[in-house]
């Protein structure tokens, strides 16, 4: 399993145009094989940061959503945000089992 986790920062003026990409974006790459969880939310404590979260099953999935329709779509978008960072890691994990 892939995980993708992390931050973009931008403009918090741009926080509503950021969250309805987001909303159009996590709606369409859920119906994408290979996709386990994907979410982009708002930081409570940082109107200007996006939490992301994605769990893929392996390479070809995330490859796939990569070159998408709607990735590329968002991405466009997101040149409109005033992206000022982004800090996303991808880790690569053996085993998955529940914590609480």
């Amino acid at each position: 399993m892939i995980v993708i986790s992390g931050t973009i920062d931008f403009d918090p003026a741009k926080a509503e145009e950021a969250i309805a990409a987001t909303d159009t974006l996590c709606a369409a790459t859920r119906q994408e094989a290979g996709n386990a969880a994907y979410e982009y939310w708002q930081d409570p404590h940082n109107p200007g940061r996006l939490r992301v979260f994605e769990e893929w099953a392996d390479d070809d999935a995330l490859n796939a959503h990569m070159a998408a329709p709607h990735m590329a779509e968002f991405m466009g978008a997101a040149g409109g945000f005033g992206i000022t960072g982004i800090d996303i890691s991808r880790y690569d994990v053996d085993n998955k089992s529940k914590f609480m």
